[in-house]
């Protein structure tokens, strides 16, 4: 895959992660990523609003933005971890399987569980397993692609390299991908490059993060990311798509988010993409 056939989408989370300070909805959401210079867009369950059952009505604000949904990403409550919830959450991925199938080429990512629910840890693996591979059943007989999201933050399932070994060991591949999130891995391992060569052939799209040295959010470009290495591993990736989304969680970002994804697309341009 060449720099030219590569493009670059942004994702809501940061706008999500101000929380009530945050009063717009999905059309600002779109009007400030397309202002900000991306062709893509990776929204939420929790930022789709008004569009929630509306996939056609959406599909047209996109093209009317000149954007392209790349993904739509939920969580749940449970984390995917609790055995009891399975079929809500598998409830909740028919739901976003069936909105993401209006949109050519969508994924639908799961995250990982932030707060990790009651009992022996180990368990949640196998039951976190279970919910994805039975989502990707659902995405498979849709014709939409299911991809798995580990993240960093507290009393994550998916936070150091045996968490990855240990979840990658239970996943069918042919049924769930992987987004890897540089920032999510750096603050979680090292090993980072080697984590993405290891698994690249789960790798479906990329999300890009920066970190500092201490595991703070960065602007991109500002943190230990190797950003280029990073990019030249992914696009010989197999099965990845060619969209790199931009994700922004910094202080920088809580003060001005539409500054500050616009910035990261200048810097993604003097990186040659």
């Amino acid at each position: 895959m060449t720099a030219r056939s590569l493009k670059v989408g942004c994702q809501t989370f940061t706008w999500e992660m101000l929380g009530d300070r945050f009063a717009g909805g999905p059309d600002d959401l779109v009007r400030a990523i397309s202002d900000g210079g991306y062709s893509g867009i990776e929204i939420t369950d929790t930022m789709i609003g008004r569009y929630a059952g509306k996939p056609v009505e959406f599909a047209t604000t996109l093209k009317q933005a000149g954007l392209t949904l790349v993904s739509f990403a939920f969580g749940s409550d449970s984390g995917f971890t609790v055995r009891e919830e399975i079929d809500a959450d598998l409830e909740s991925a028919r739901r976003w399987i069936d909105f993401a199938a209006n949109f050519p080429g969508a994924l639908v990512s799961m995250g990982s569980a932030t707060v990790v629910s009651d009992g022996p840890r180990e368990e949640k693996f196998a039951i976190a397993a279970e919910a994805y591979n039975r989502a990707g059943e659902l995405g498979r007989k849709a014709g939409v692609q299911v991809a798995v999201h580990p993240s960093s933050h507290h009393n994550t399932l998916l936070y150091d390299r045996p968490d990855y070994d240990r979840i990658f060991g239970l996943l069918d591949p042919s049924l769930v991908g992987w987004v890897p999130d540089t920032g999510h891995i750096l603050r979680g391992h090292a090993d980072m490059l080697d984590t993405l060569r290891t698994y690249r052939d789960r790798i479906r799209y990329l999300h890009l993060k920066d970190v500092d040295a201490a595991g703070t959010w960065a602007m991109l470009g500002k943190g230990i990311c190797d950003t280029p290495a990073v990019i030249d591993i992914v696009t010989a990736a197999p099965n990845f798509n060619g969209w790199l989304v931009l994700e922004e969680e910094s202080e920088t970002a809580a003060a001005d988010p539409a500054g500050a994804v616009k910035t990261n697309r200048e810097t993604m341009r003097s990186y040659g993409y």
